[in-house]
């Protein structure tokens, strides 16, 4: 049953946070306007630590956006290498002289992942290995950023929240294989967008660990007799804490990685290569007698699918992976004469290339 109601007024969502603020006068809010898929800008970086720049290390931090998932989690992720920052500049010095202490448990820069996932899983991008090598201790920084992402992630990730950053990549990689070429092409996009993200949150991760250093080691005057520890390091309060220089500033001083990212986010196998050898009696087979030989053909490209694909678990999934696979072989080996008339039937769309909507064994 429909029916309709005169608004006679509407409250902002500003509104709603001055009005909370009546009832928790200690409450900050700030709104920054992050794409869903794509990294933050350098600048919104800056926002949100200016933001958490003068709170206690234990101040609650509570993130969220429209739908819960993507740019939450960023967000929540930036957050709380913020909050690494304020503990390592803060206590790491303190701990030091404590007799005994396992300074080791403090350290997140010697985070491991589990070593038996894929690669892709555990965010080894090409673009990223390159950072890794390429930035000041980026080995650690990736570390400290993975460490972080985990535990932000799915409880089937070992995390406590909802979106697994690094590893949704991965699994958006896998589904690509089986989506039809539209899908592709959007798949593909994010899938980038992603891996910028990724990217980025590490050289964020980064920038910290360097304010960090300089916090502890390179302390303003007035503030060095009150915060100077007896080993010469600083130990200031997280509430007391600035930072050397914007975001914005560390990657102006750090401007390569920007084109490196640009030109490395795309530096992904999209498809698997068949083997040479299988791809070379195919066409073997095509050229001596394309029409004769179909048996053949058809057999031996789903056989080379079957042993291709193994590596994903049965099911439908699989299944379309092989079909687009065997779809491309064919065309790919198709007579000059013979695939000009395919080309053309496709585009009339009077048959589709994709041998998912014809199966055949």
């Amino acid at each position: 049953k429909e029916s309709e109601l005169e608004v006679k007024d509407i409250t902002s969502l500003s509104a709603v946070i001055e009005g909370l603020k009546a009832k928790f006068p200690g409450l900050v809010h700030m709104r920054v306007p992050v794409c869903n898929s794509a990294a933050p800008l350098e600048t919104d970086f800056d926002i949100i630590c200016n933001t958490l720049l003068g709170s206690n290390i234990n101040t609650p931090v509570i993130v969220s956006d429209q739908v819960g998932l993507s740019r939450a989690t960023t967000g929540c992720v930036i957050a709380c290498l913020f909050k690494e920052f304020q503990i390592s500049a803060s206590f790491e010095g303190l701990v030091e002289t404590v007799p005994g202490m396992n300074l080791g448990l403090l350290k997140m820069d010697t985070y491991k992942m589990d070593m038996s996932k894929d690669a892709l899983f555990r965010g080894e991008f090409e673009v990223v290995k390159e950072l890794v090598t390429t930035m000041k201790d980026g080995e650690a920084a990736k570390n400290v950023c993975d460490k972080v992402i985990d535990k932000n992630g799915t409880k089937k990730t070992g995390g406590t929240g909802i979106k697994q950053l690094r590893e949704n990549i991965a699994e958006s990689k896998l589904s690509y294989e089986i989506m039809d070429d539209a899908a592709q092409a959007f798949l593909k996009a994010k899938i980038m967008d992603n891996i910028h993200k990724y990217f980025f949150l590490i050289v964020f991760s980064g920038y910290m660990r360097e304010a960090g250093e300089q916090a502890r080691n390179i302390c303003a005057d007035d503030l060095k007799e009150k915060v100077t520890l007896t080993g010469g390091k600083c130990a200031i309060p997280g509430n007391e804490l600035k930072l050397p220089k914007t975001f914005v500033q560390f990657m102006e001083e750090n401007s390569g990685l920007r084109d490196l990212i640009e030109r490395g986010k795309g530096n992904l196998q999209w498809e698997r290569d068949i083997p040479p050898e299988a791809l070379a009696s195919l066409e073997a087979l095509a050229a001596k007698d394309f029409t004769g030989n179909l048996g053949k053909i058809i057999h031996d490209t789903y056989q080379t699918a079957r042993v291709m694909f193994c590596d994903m678990p049965q099911g439908d999934h699989k299944k379309r992976a092989k079909y687009r696979f065997a779809s491309k072989t064919l065309m790919r080996i198709l007579p000059a004469k013979m695939k000009t008339q395919v080309e053309d039937l496709i585009e009339k769309k009077e048959i589709t290339l994709d041998l998912y909507e014809y199966p055949l064994a």
